[in-house]
């Protein structure tokens, strides 16, 4: 017996040593963007971006590498988007508090969901969600990857309704320049007219890459990366020149440079610290608790043998325990080196819609982030244009879920309907699940079937509605 087969049990997962490279590859090549932008949304608070490009990279190696190891699941972790602009733009620009001390919110939310992670509490969370919200979540996250490649082919523009004169701020392409803009109805969505080089190149990736899914070409996501960037080169969409001045040693400005003094300094204060770090917790749980409810179970990762251990078991006997411990320690690590909360990224959606099954696929993709410490191109180098399509794609792929909803019972509909279109309208699963979880007890308590609820699910339905509140009166 091979060290992958006794390791990984590829066997077991109907997979090979090939189907997991060509797995990891392809998750590497949709997740890679995150080495340039974290470092360029967590700059503007001070903090010293060659720290946390080493950071980032070196939180994705040793969290995906416990998830592959660990866990053996084809998922992959790094500082999450949405999370990294709360940080910046909430903690550190609203809030008021210096990078060394929101570092130090993220190392206590780490330490929350580890704590969670161990008493059960995330299994319970998990236990708690009803059916027709497992399958919204998965449907929805489907949405929500396939919005995430729309945006990122350019498929898409944003024009405003607003009255003649009023302002409009229009988004930078880069971190740097991005702004929040007009909101609401005043910015309306269409398709691109396709004059731009990236939106064709994305185009022609998205056609390649629904023709060879059609044939039932093997490794089709990662033939259409591949083909895309190369098509991308004479169109100028591809750069082969993105040398980095970062060096290793950087880290050595960011790491264990946590301010916890600082942040309990101000007694009077101690509460918006507390329920700013429930917030970065309520935000991570269940982006990953979502993830996996919404990829997992589809792909036979999480199958029922591993359900029924998760929910009867006692330690970490279940993958979904101990990928979720995996998840829980990540964003610790992550804050000890110098970067917001690293989690589970639904882009490990790709590289299973490739093939991945066993931690193997992690390993890989840990691997390719390891080598991006000395040779940054090879992330740089792969446009997003030429991995939008295969995010696409893998939105496809999640709809099925959606088959099994009773759209026709309303009661049912409701929350199902509001869980999956929330997550890309907000740009979030969180909000997505948080909706979902509100709109659910409301139609319990009205329809008098209020014991029906999980206990544990009011819970969270008050903290997600409580996190709300809280974040309207913070802006006021």
């Amino acid at each position: 017996m091979s060290f992958f087969e006794k390791q990984f049990r590829l066997k077991e997962s109907g997979t090979n040593v090939k189907t997991e490279f060509v797995a990891g590859l392809t998750t590497f090549f949709t997740m890679a963007y995150i080495i340039f932008v974290n470092p360029s949304i967590l700059g503007q608070t001070g903090i010293p971006k060659g720290g946390v490009y080493v950071a980032t990279i070196l939180a994705a190696v040793i969290g995906t590498l416990v998830m592959g190891l660990f866990a053996n699941v084809p998922y992959a972790q790094a500082p999450g988007m949405g999370l990294n602009a709360f940080f910046t733009f909430t903690v550190c620009f609203g809030l008021g508090y210096n990078w060394q001390q929101a570092l130090a919110m993220v190392f206590i939310c780490g330490i929350i969901n580890i704590l969670i992670t161990v008493t059960q509490v995330r299994k319970s969370i998990i236990k708690a969600i009803p059916e027709t919200l497992q399958l919204a979540i998965s449907g929805g996250i489907g949405l929500f990857i396939a919005y995430i490649g729309f945006k990122d082919a350019g498929f898409l523009k944003f024009t405003s309704e607003a009255k003649p004169g009023a302002p409009l701020t229009i988004l930078g392409e880069n971190a740097d320049s991005a702004t929040v803009v007009a909101g609401g109805a005043n910015v309306v969505p269409a398709l691109v007219n396709f004059t731009s080089p990236v939106a064709q190149l994305a185009l022609i990736g998205l056609v390649i890459t629904v023709v060879l899914m059609l044939l039932k070409v093997k490794s089709a996501i990662l033939i259409g990366i591949l083909s895309s960037t190369i098509i991308g080169i004479p169109m100028h969409v591809t750069t082969l020149s993105t040398a980095t001045p970062y060096k290793i040693s950087d880290i050595s400005q960011t790491a264990f440079a946590l301010d916890f003094a600082g942040l309990f300094s101000e007694p009077g204060k101690i509460a918006v610290v507390l329920v700013t770090i429930l917030a970065f917790s309520l935000s991570d749980t269940f982006d990953t608790i979502g993830t996996f409810i919404g990829t997992g179970r589809k792909s036979g990762i999480f199958d029922d043998k591993d359900e029924a251990e998760l929910f009867a078991g006692k330690g970490f006997r279940s993958k979904m325990d101990k990928a979720l411990f995996a998840d829980a320690t990540a964003t610790s690590i992550g804050a000890l080196l110098g970067t917001s909360n690293t989690t589970t990224y639904v882009e490990s959606a790709a590289g299973i819609g490739a093939g991945g099954r066993t931690g193997l696929t992690s390993v890989f993709t840990a691997i390719l982030f390891a080598i991006c410490l000395v040779f940054a191109p090879v992330a740089g180098i792969i446009p997003g244009a030429a991995t939008a399509p295969a995010l696409i794609v893998v939105g496809v792929l999640m709809m099925g879920s959606f088959a099994k909803i009773k759209w026709e019972n309303f009661d049912e509909a409701l929350a199902a309907f509001f869980t999956a279109v929330v997550m890309p309208f907000s740009y979030s699963i969180s909000n997505g699940i948080a909706v979902g979880f509100i709109f659910y007890v409301i139609m319990k308590i009205c329809k008098g079937k209020a014991r029906e609820v999980h206990p544990i699910l009011y819970v969270v339905t008050c903290l997600f509605v409580l996190n709300f509140i809280i974040g309207a009166l913070m802006k006021l």
